[in-house]
């Protein structure tokens, strides 16, 4: 039988200190992010930090960590954001993952921009030793005002994977993504965005969905929800679909 004191102490501690890798910070080498603000500073960044560590009737390891840049300079605006992700069940790693990448926006106009990505992946686990993803393409702001924000984007991009069978793929993609944030109050604020990276062999697809509640100038508490699937992963995958479901705490500055 389970003592109840410390089944509840290990929730609590997990539902505290988890903060999640993939869904605490914007994605913006998946995702269409709108637009800095015209108040915003030229240098901005988040970061996370979170560990997880359960021992009694289950031994488990959670260590997660994630920083993202931006450098806002009319009509530029350069981020480059690094994160990793180690989580291991009783001495035996269930998931490693890495990635770092850069994003490159131009204004063309106020409701139009180009923009290009490079990102590299390398993920335990997914049946590729790792994936290296460049695209290229033109977005535009749908919805800018106070409450809602609404952009789409599109283009064309390459991939090259390395599969942990020992091939390596090269292929073009075609991508598209949209964002939209809705400000529900001065301290709270929804996001829901979707992307696809379509080849000839698949369609990897991310769905993510946020609310973001200030705790003060600088934190805030973030409950997210996010999906990845790939149509057809290699032999070696696990699975197809990915999900995470988390309470994290977002620190800005």
């Amino acid at each position: 039988m389970l003592h109840p004191l410390p089944t509840l102490r290990r929730t609590a501690f997990l539902c505290l200190a988890l903060l999640p890798l993939d869904t605490a910070v914007a994605d913006d080498l998946f995702y269409a992010p709108p637009p800095a603000s015209e108040d915003s500073e030229p240098f901005s960044g988040q970061a996370e930090l979170g560990f997880t560590k359960l021992s009694g009737n289950s031994n488990s390891e959670t260590l997660l960590g994630k920083t993202s840049l931006s450098w806002h300079l009319k009509p530029w605006t350069h981020t480059f954001r690094v994160e990793a992700k180690h989580v291991s069940s009783s001495g035996e790693t269930t998931t490693d993952k890495y990635l770092v990448g850069q994003r490159e926006r131009y204004d063309l106009s106020d409701d139009h921009y180009a923009f290009g990505l490079l990102r590299w992946e390398k993920e335990r686990f997914s049946g590729y030793n790792h994936q290296v993803t460049s695209i290229v393409g033109e977005g535009i702001t749908i919805l800018d005002g106070p409450e809602h924000n609404l952009s789409l984007e599109a283009g064309p991009g390459y991939r090259f994977d390395d599969i942990t069978a020992g091939d390596h793929e090269n292929y073009l993609l075609g991508y598209g993504a949209m964002d939209y944030r809705w400000q529900l109050s001065d301290t709270s604020k929804f996001e829901q965005q979707f992307s696809a990276e379509a080849t000839r062999e698949n369609v990897i697809s991310r769905s993510y969905t946020a609310l973001t509640v200030a705790i003060n100038a600088s934190l805030a508490l973030k409950l997210s929800h996010e999906i990845e699937n790939n149509t057809n992963p290699p032999d070696e995958s696990d699975a197809k679909t990915d999900t995470t479901t988390a309470a994290s705490i977002l620190y800005s500055f």
